[in-house]
């Protein structure tokens, strides 16, 4: 008798049990679909109450004091700020995100600035960090819209590896220089008018497609506000064409890997002038300073501009009917060299890669030219060809 009730009691039990699975959150019949919609970062700010809870946001940059939230030359791993607006610039409207050890590799800002931009969703306890609305604790992070939970990768892998740059991995120094050179040179040329259309794609600013961001002011304007005039932007040539010796013909003078948006009167101050640090500042550009040979842009780009002369200078080798360019450590140097090296690659470093320089390279590469900027993809190249 007592060993049909034990029975029975399993039986019971069991049935329980099954039932439970049935109408779990996990069961394969109710999946994440069932799951609640993360908070938007506004709501998150106002709801600072220890809660745990998903957070959807734009990643801006990494806080580093309680009203201070940096865009590039990222100190470490240990945090990151969302916002609502990928744009945004207000530290009011941004949730402070705690990155635990166990994800800083995967979601620090240092190792992966390419995530600038980017939309993600996070888990953890709403609670203050940094004396500001934020998140600690955090438990989970993703790409929002079901992508995938690996950021691109930056800084010694690139998805190109076993494709486009196949021939060039493991190489170091000349070789490396060598068959980068072999793998870039054979790219679809523009003409000088197309330049402007390319343009109006590469640099389109990712909060306003109606506009263009500037390189060296980094003012979002019309892309229909080009031309020559005082207030409108021009093609900027990082490696200016009378130091390396090239007209506006096909070639290097309509290469789109250094040409950019930038705005006429700040465009005639950088003139042919050397890139290096000081001077005086520079009207209608912020953090820009110049002096007789040299021009120095704005933090957030400095990166950008030494990624861009190193292409060049890998790119156009003297194989082809133009001269052999070249990046000296000289200041004033003749035709056709620019600098100052030393000063590129400490920029190179300073300022890592971003979401917006990623999005150029794919889209030269994918529409107008065929090619890509090795440096964009694998900036610890250019330490191993020009620092030796």
């Amino acid at each position: 008798m007592n060993r049909h009730l034990g029975t029975g009691r399993a039986l019971a039990l069991a049935l329980v049990g099954a039932l439970v699975v049935l109408l779990s959150p996990t069961s394969p019949t109710m999946p994440a679909a069932q799951a609640a919609t993360p908070l938007t970062v506004s709501q998150a700010i106002g709801q600072q109450n220890g809660s745990s809870q998903a957070v959807r946001g734009y990643v801006v940059g990494q806080p580093t004091a309680t009203s201070t939230v940096v865009r590039s030359g990222f100190p470490n791993d240990y945090a990151l700020a969302i916002a609502d607006s990928a744009s945004q610039t207000n530290t009011s409207q941004m949730l402070y995100v705690q990155i635990p050890s166990a994800f800083r590799s995967q979601w620090g800002l240092k190792t992966n600035p390419s995530l600038m931009g980017k939309q993600i969703d996070v888990t953890g306890a709403l609670s203050a960090y940094f004396s500001h609305p934020g998140m600690t604790s955090t438990s989970a992070f993703a790409l929002a819209g079901g992508g995938t939970t690996e950021p691109p990768p930056t800084g010694g892998t690139s998805p190109w590896d076993s494709t486009y740059y196949a021939p060039a991995i493991g190489k170091t120094g000349t070789a490396l220089r060598t068959s980068l050179h072999d793998i870039i040179d054979n790219q679809t040329t523009l003409s000088y008018d197309a330049v402007w259309t390319a343009l109006k794609d590469t640099d389109q600013d990712p909060a306003n497609t109606n506009n263009v961001i500037e390189l060296y002011t980094g003012r979002s304007i019309s892309k229909s506000s080009n031309g020559g005039n005082a207030g409108q932007w021009n093609r900027e040539h990082v490696f200016a064409q009378s130091r390396g010796g090239f007209t506006t013909s096909a070639g290097p003078g309509t290469d789109l890997h250094h040409l950019r948006a930038e705005d006429v009167t700040v465009n005639g101050t950088r003139g042919n002038k050397d890139f290096d640090n000081g001077g005086t500042a520079v009207s209608g550009c912020t953090d820009c300073r110049t002096d007789a040979d040299s021009f120095e842009p704005r933090d957030a780009v400095k990166g950008d501009v030494a990624r861009m002369l190193f292409y060049m200078a890998v790119r156009y080798s003297g194989d082809d009917g133009f001269y052999d360019l070249e990046l000296s450590t000289v200041s004033g140097s003749a035709v056709p060299r620019l600098g100052d090296l030393d000063v590129l690659l400490a920029w190179n470093s300073a300022d890592p890669v971003d979401a917006f320089e990623m999005r150029r390279n794919d889209r030269i590469h994918a529409q107008w030219q065929g090619n890509r900027n090795p440096f964009v993809d694998h900036p610890e190249w250019a330490t191993s060809i020009f620092a030796a």
